[in-house]
Order: C-alpha cells, then structure tokens, then sequence
C-alpha cells in the first residue's frame, strides 16, 4: 500500500484521536502530521484568547499544508476543527461529528452560528464519520448527503482490554472512566454509592480521569462518609487502564449527553458489567436488565438499587457480561474497523488525483 500523508486537526492527547492516527498508521500506512489549538479554554481570559487562535487557525493551517503537502486532511468535531478543515481548502477531507450532535452545550447562545459553522462543514466534507448510528440522525435531520457518511465505530483494541476480569464477585467494584466534568454527573453517582453505604453495602468505586470538579467530588465524597471506598486515580496513561477495568465488576456512566463512548466498548470488552445514562446515545448498546441497565438522567436513587440489583443477580450479570465481549468482538474490533476506515481514505485519495 502506498505511503500517503495526513493532515490530523484535533487535540491529539485525546485517547479517541490517538487510536484514530495509530490506526491509520498501523493499517494504511499513513505519515500524521497533527495540528491542534494550543490555549485551554479553563478561564475566561484563555477562552478569549482561544477564540482569537480560532481565527486565524485557516493562516496557520494552510502554511502546513504548503510546506507538508499532505494527501488528505482529517479532524475532529464539526463544529471546530471539521470546520478549520473546511476552511483549508484541501480535499479529500474526512471530519467527525463526536457527539450526538456536536451542538453544544444545548442552551448556549452560540448555538445558532455553530448550526452554520457544521452545515457548511458537512458540505465541504468528503467523507464524514459517524461512530454509531446515533449520529446519523442528526445528519439527516440537517439534510447531509447520507451517501458521504460511514457509519463504523473506530472500534476498541482487544488486544489491549482483554477478557481477563479477576474480580471477586463478592463485593461491588465499580469504576468511573469519564472525565471530571459536570456532563458527566459524577455527584450522582457518589450520592447513589452514598445510598449503598447507608444500606451497610460494601463497595470500592474507583474514579478515573481529571477535570474542574476533582475538588467538589472530593468534597463531597467526604460528605457522604465514603471517602475510605472512593478511589481518586487522576488522569493516567491508557495503557494502565485494562487493569483497572479488569479488576472491577461494574462500570458506571452517567452523561447527560453522549455520542459513541469508547469507555463504554472499553468496560465491556473487559466483562464490566455496565450501567449507564438512559439517553439515546447509550440506547444504541444497552437494552435496560438484557446487557446492562439503564438509568433516567439525574436519578441517583435509581441508580443505587439498580446497582444493587445487579449485584444480587449474579447469574444474570455473569452471563450479560459474556455476551457483551462477544458483541464487541464483532462490532466494535479496532483491527477490522480501522483496516475498513484506512481503505476508505486510500480509495477518497485516489479517486482525488
């Protein structure tokens, strides 16, 4: 397969944009060069400077793009870096819409400009991925030419998240892989564990990852009186995370919105038995008390007893979280849907020349 180069646009710390690039290097032979805004956003100071980097992003990208000359662009988020890919000029292009619809947050009043900012990105697009089938319907619904659309999760490496669970199904071992953000209602879930300790249920709850909250849920866990069964890891590398899956029994995630998680794929593939968020986004994995449980946004009391149900049907959990590494195996393969995904880019780059 001939060597082609690839201009990725997108945060490239990102456990998501990492097994992307990998994969397109490990299965289409593709040089990366990546491009990504330098300030965070995490004041208000930095979020204006951020939207003046935004600006003249076009300026430095297409410097990139003289000086590399790179065969395809790629990006993330249609509504920031699938537009900067747009804006570029250089074709073919792939973009991402990463979550239901990438309009967000809901409410924001900006909502409106970045309709215009992802419609025309869609056009000026290739190819567009959609991680599962709960994007498209957003896509249709802005009226996207649905013949542009491949509709494939980039898939989790099995390799890596085996099926080597080494629990003891004796004791609750719950994990959390989500980001500490307000999205993704981590106090919910320390107050629905907060319940299970007040029932005299014993339980260790390992939460992974970092963000603004770490301090509040902290606090909180304090408050709760289970400091001593929560377990604050902070961000740490991705390879250190099947371990950690598998020596857990639950996985919890409780976002009130959500695309394709790969946290979810992750937990499964590693026989955690998953209960999450009854949104639409997880609706296309989880079947409520088939292969996990669903659970109405916000609702930690439901949360504790459906965790307790769980644990009490052991049987059920055991032969739930065997089907679900099956499901993964042949939907959600990192080896089978990157060969697929790094395919499609080479025969976008030749039908370009």
């Amino acid at each position: 397969m001939e060597k082609r180069k690839i201009l990725f646009l997108g945060e490239s710390y990102r456990a998501d944009a990492i097994t992307w690039t990998n994969g397109l290097k490990e299965f289409g032979n593709f040089e990366i060069t990546y491009w990504e805004l330098k300030t965070s956003n995490n004041s208000f100071l930095n979020r204006i400077l951020r939207t003046l980097e935004f600006f003249f992003a076009p300026i430095s990208i297409r410097k990139i793009i003289r000086q590399q000359k790179p065969d395809m662009i790629i990006a993330e988020r249609t509504t920031s870096y699938g537009f900067l890919a747009a804006l570029s000029g250089l074709q073919p292009s792939a973009i991402a819409q990463q979550g239901k619809t990438d309009l967000w947050p809901e409410n924001s009043i900006t909502i409106p400009l970045k309709k215009i900012i992802q419609n025309y990105a869609f056009k000026k697009a290739t190819l567009i991925h959609a991680w599962g089938p709960i994007m498209t319907k957003h896509m249709e619904k802005s009226k996207v030419d649905m013949a542009k659309v491949l509709v494939l999760p980039k898939g989790i490496d099995l390799g890596s998240f085996e099926n080597k669970n080494t629990t003891n199904s004796d004791k609750i071992h719950a994990i959390v892989t989500r980001s500490l953000l307000p999205e993704y209602r981590h106090e919910v879930i320390l107050k629905a564990f907060g319940i299970l300790h007040q029932k005299g249920i014993d339980f260790s709850l390992t939460i992974v990852g970092n963000g603004k909250q770490l301090s509040f849920l902290q606090q909180l866990a304090s408050e709760l009186n289970i400091e001593n069964k929560v377990f604050f890891t902070g961000r740490i590398d991705n390879t250190a995370l099947p371990k950690l899956l598998q020596q857990s029994n639950f996985y919890i995630s409780m976002p009130v919105t959500e695309g394709v998680s790969a946290s979810l794929f992750e937990a499964m593939a590693c026989s955690c038995y998953p209960i999450v968020s009854d949104i639409s986004g997880n609706q296309s994995w989880i079947r409520h008390r088939e292969n996990g449980q669903l659970i109405t946004v916000d609702d930690s009391e439901m949360l504790a007893n459906e965790i307790l149900w769980a644990f009490e049907n052991t049987d059920f959990r055991n032969n739930a979280v065997l089907n679900n590494r099956k499901f993964i195996e042949n939907q959600a393969d990192y080896k089978i849907n990157m060969k697929i995904i790094a395919d499609k880019y080479h025969e976008v780059i030749n039908n370009t020349i």
